[in-house]
C-alpha cells in the first residue's frame, strides 16, 4: 500500500531479460535502507526488491510479462528516471490517497501548459476498460498522487506545483509520453457495486 507521495527518482543502470522476465537494476541513494522482499512503487507499479548492493547504492526488481504488457515498463531504458516510493507506515501521516501499486492502464500525455509558476498536464486513455475520472477526484500518474482538474470521457488534466515538477519525473514529460495510471480505488469499488446492482435489477 502506498500514498502516492514520491520520495525520490532513481536511475535505471542496467536491464537484463531472462525469458519473459525483465530485471531492472536501479540506483538511488536510499538503497542502503532497503531489504530483500521489500515492496516499492516504481512509476506507480508495485515491484519487489530481489537483489541488493548497498555499496553501489543499487537494487534489482523483476517484472513479469503481464506487468510489461500493461505498464510503461516496456519503454524503460538505461538512464530512465523512475519515481520511487516505499510502502506506507501505519504510524505515519497519510499525505496522498490510497494507492495500491496496481496499474490499471497506461495513458498518453497530449499537452503540457506552462501556467507561469505551475504546469498543467493533459492525458488521454483508452475508455474501453471502463475506467473513469471525476473533477477534484484523486488519481495516480506514474505513482504520483494528484487531484484531477479537468475530467472528460477518456481525457483528464492535472496541475503540478514546482516541487512536484522537480522531485518527480514529470519534468521529463512531453507530448507522446506514456505514463502509468491507477484510478481511485474507492471510485472503482463504487462503480463495481453500482454495476452489479443495476445488473440484478434489470
Amino acid at each position: 500500500m502506498f500514498t502516492g507521495i514520491v520520495e525520490k527518482t532513481g536511475k535505471i543502470v542496467h536491464i537484463e531479460q531472462e525469458k519473459t522476465n525483465f530485471h531492472f537494476t536501479i540506483e538511488v541513494d536510499f538503497a542502503y535502507e532497503l531489504k530483500i522482499d521489500q515492496s516499492m512503487s516504481h512509476d506507480g507499479c508495485c515491484l519487489t526488491v530481489v537483489k541488493l548492493d548497498k555499496e553501489k547504492q543499487q537494487y534489482v526488481v523483476t517484472a513479469m510479462d503481464e506487468t510489461m504488457l500493461k505498464t510503461n515498463l516496456k519503454m524503460w531504458q538505461v538512464g530512465y528516471e523512475v519515481n520511487l516510493e516505499r510502502s506506507m507506515k501505519l504510524d505515519a501521516r497519510f499525505d496522498g490517497h490510497i494507492v495500491q501499486g496496481h496499474v490499471d492502464q497506461t495513458a498518453e500525455c497530449v499537452e503540457v501548459i506552462d501556467d507561469k509558476g505551475s504546469w498543467r498536464y493533459f492525458f488521454t486513455y483508452d475508455i474501453d476498460k471502463n475506467n473513469f475520472t471525476v473533477p477534484k477526484g484523486s488519481i495516480s500518474v506514474n505513482g504520483v498522487s494528484l487531484t484531477i482538474v479537468d475530467s472528460e470521457k477518456g481525457r483528464f488534466s492535472v496541475a503540478i506545483i514546482p516541487y512536484t515538477q522537480e522531485i518527480t519525473n514529470f519534468h521529463n514529460f512531453k507530448k507522446g509520453t506514456i505514463v502509468n495510471i491507477e484510478f481511485d480505488v474507492l471510485g472503482k469499488y463504487v462503480q463495481k457495486l453500482l454495476q452489479e446492482y443495476f445488473d440484478t435489477t434489470k
